[in-house]
């Protein structure tokens, strides 16, 4: 959520800055729903004084031994009134916080403008695409022809479409890939492994910013718990911080994280219907980062590099690009991208997101450290992004390690992870 204070005193500059993002902001409204607030504050701090006065009055006539009953009578009155005030302010302050939810977050000056994600700018790429001799394959056909594969059929039968079941030497490829991962970011970046739950609640979502904005986009249970699936780790993780005051010397919080994620795909149908890279269950390995405000920005580009270490360590060619304002998301100030080499689509396609929040989510979540100097709480800053998503990792390394006989090459970094075994026929 952006400062209410900000928007109050300088909502037109703002308006200027999230039309970046195309998101027009009514300023019309918000000054009308301000105006509205302060006359009824006003109106109800009155009747609170005038009430107190009276009160006061009843006091020093009893004293007096004079007739309190007409003063009674208008105290009801008071009372009456009050209440409403009361009510009439609580329905607009709910209301103007309720438009506030869906203000989006204001990218940063650094983020190109642009509609979608054709106007994305490349930073820089990583690694040669590798030439084929031999008719290239997708990784749906490969996985498909693997002794011990995949099984999309067998997953549309116990569930439906977009999920997959992973049988064999290749489930194993896919468990050694996050734990590859967890035990790079743990023992080489700095992160803290973390264990969280998989279902939430909707305060978390609101706080991350899925709610109340993108409720179609996520599974929501039935039953006596209203409890939606996460979309990602960044919800549980993320709101580990929520209403908390974290002490200076323990910044900066980072955290890496295992979880699968659930997504309804809402408007995605008919794009990559076929294989694992739009999925409603996949896994991910989350990194996040909480720190103070100056140290925002080499947060997140330290993040970036992290994950973009694990597509190097295993010789993935990858670009990263930053995202257009048209293209950031509703919570991100910024936003890279790190699109991985896929032969069968003859493109990079995403496989992590890296995004600075700034104090975003911290404002939602009530998200503080205590600055020493001031010894004042202060909003953190977050970052997060996918250090990777273990799905679409396989993906990659199913069709860039694919050989003519239709076997798959496994990267050396993983050998150790997979008892030694290199490929996979």
């Amino acid at each position: 959520m952006l400062d209410p204070k900000k928007i109050r005193n300088d909502s037109e500059q703002i308006a200027k800055a999230l039309l970046k993002k195309k998101f027009v902001l009514d300023v019309a409204r918000l000054a009308e729903l301000d105006s509205q607030r302060k006359a009824l504050q006003l109106d109800t701090e009155s009747l609170q004084n005038e009430r107190n006065l009276r009160s006061k009055s009843i006091g020093q006539a009893k004293a007096a031994g004079e007739d309190v009953s007409e003063i009674l009578q208008s105290m009801e009155g008071i009372k009456i009134d009050l209440e409403s005030k009361k009510e009439l302010l609580n329905k607009l302050q709910h209301e103007l916080n309720e438009y506030l939810l869906t203000i989006p977050n204001v990218p940063a000056q650094s983020v190109p403008e642009g509609t979608d994600e054709s106007d994305n700018q490349e930073v820089l790429r990583w690694g040669t695409p590798r030439t084929f001799n031999f008719k290239i394959k997708d990784h749906a056909e490969l996985g498909e022809a693997l002794e011990q594969g995949l099984d999309f059929e067998a997953a549309t039968k116990i569930t439906g479409s977009r999920f997959a079941v992973m049988l064999g030497r290749t489930a194993q490829l896919h468990r050694a890939l996050i734990q590859f991962m967890l035990d790079t970011h743990t023992g080489q970046h700095g992160y803290t492994e973390v264990n969280v739950p998989y279902l939430v609640n909707a305060e978390s979502l609101v706080g991350t910013g899925q709610l109340p904005k993108f409720e179609a986009d996520l599974f929501k249970l039935r039953g006596e718990q209203e409890y939606y699936l996460i979309p990602t780790a960044e919800v549980p993780v993320t709101n580990l911080l929520r209403d908390q005051i974290i002490d200076a010397e323990l910044l900066p919080l980072k955290f890496a994280c295992h979880t699968p994620c659930f997504r309804s795909e809402a408007g995605s149908y008919g794009k990559d219907t076929k294989g694992m890279i739009r999925q409603h269950q996949f896994e991910k390995v989350e990194l996040v980062q909480a720190i103070k405000a100056s140290e925002s920005e080499a947060a997140l580009e330290q993040l970036t590099e992290n994950a973009e270490k694990i597509l190097q360590l295993l010789e993935l060619p990858y670009r990263k690009v930053i995202l257009c304002g048209g293209d950031t998301s509703f919570a991100s100030a910024k936003t890279y991208d790190l699109e991985v080499w896929l032969p069968s689509q003859n493109c990079y396609r995403e496989i992590s997101s890296c995004s600075s929040f700034t104090d975003f989510q911290a404002r939602r979540m009530q998200a503080r450290w205590r600055n020493p100097q001031t010894a004042k709480p202060e909003l953190l800053h977050t970052i997060n992004g996918s250090g990777l998503a273990v799905g679409r990792t396989l993906v990659a390394i199913l069709e860039n390690g694919q050989q003519a006989d239709g076997s798959i090459r496994i990267p050396g970094a993983l050998h150790s992870y997979m008892n030694g075994i290199e490929l996979l026929s």
